[in-house]
């Protein structure tokens, strides 16, 4: 599946390192948030919350904004634990951060963090392996360890809570089921969003911005050799 075309405004992070790879000059400021949202899971309703970065800035003086899920975490097994989530986001964060500055593009790199030494008392006690991501699992099959993944990719609808209003969210989200060393863990994506309310107008863009991450994602499968059978969003 080929790469969707630069989109001017940009709306994602690739779209700015082509952007700035192509000579344009590229501004970027990161305003994270993390915030509650309520969830339909097939027949689960559970509360979460996401974590989720804004990118603003300008790409030859055009202004631009958009936003991007980092982890969301809960408090049951439907998705990982707050203070797993937090580590989670964080790591995927630092990688876009290593990314933008490898392409030139200064960015004050600002962390996600939660209040209180309970939660951080918690971070401290969880399984490690519980908080890896896909990246490690594929360093592991790179370096001889015989890694599968089943994945399933679902439409989760979900209203988020702001200060001052609310928000009907539609998350395209990945789930990578891995088998490694005798063990199965779940790593869990969010590659897309959209408003509910503008489905019609903004699902297909997000369909092809999904699918094109999980084109990458997939690259990185053939060249450690990790067992999978592809997956898209229809």
């Amino acid at each position: 599946m080929s790469q969707i075309p630069v989109h001017t405004p940009p709306i994602r992070i690739t779209n700015l390192i082509e952007l700035k790879s192509r000579g344009a000059a590229v501004t970027c400021s990161p305003v994270l948030d993390i915030f509650p949202v309520d969830f339909s899971h097939r027949s689960h309703h559970f509360k979460a919350v996401v974590f989720l970065g804004r990118f603003s800035g300008t790409a030859d003086g055009q202004q631009y904004t958009f936003r991007k899920c980092y982890a969301r975490g809960c408090t049951h097994d439907l998705c990982p634990r707050v203070s797993q989530a937090v580590m989670i986001a964080n790591r995927f964060l630092q990688r876009d951060y290593h990314r933008l500055e490898q392409s030139g593009i200064g960015i004050e790199q600002k962390l996600f963090t939660l209040e209180g030494s309970l939660v951080r008392l918690a971070a401290l006690k969880e399984d490690p392996r519980k908080a890896m991501i896909m990246d490690d699992y594929i360093r592991m099959a790179k370096g001889g360890d015989k890694i599968s993944v089943d994945i399933a990719l679902e439409y989760v609808p979900a209203i988020e809570h702001f200060e001052y209003h609310q928000n009907h969210q539609t998350f395209l989200m990945a789930d990578f089921t891995v088998t490694a060393q005798g063990r199965t863990t779940a790593c869990q994506r969010c590659l897309g969003c959209y408003q509910t309310k503008k489905e019609q107008a903004e699902r297909p863009l997000q369909i092809e911005v999904a699918n094109d991450r999980l084109s990458l994602i997939y690259k990185e499968f053939d060249q450690s050799s990790i067992r999978y059978q592809e997956r898209f969003f229809a």
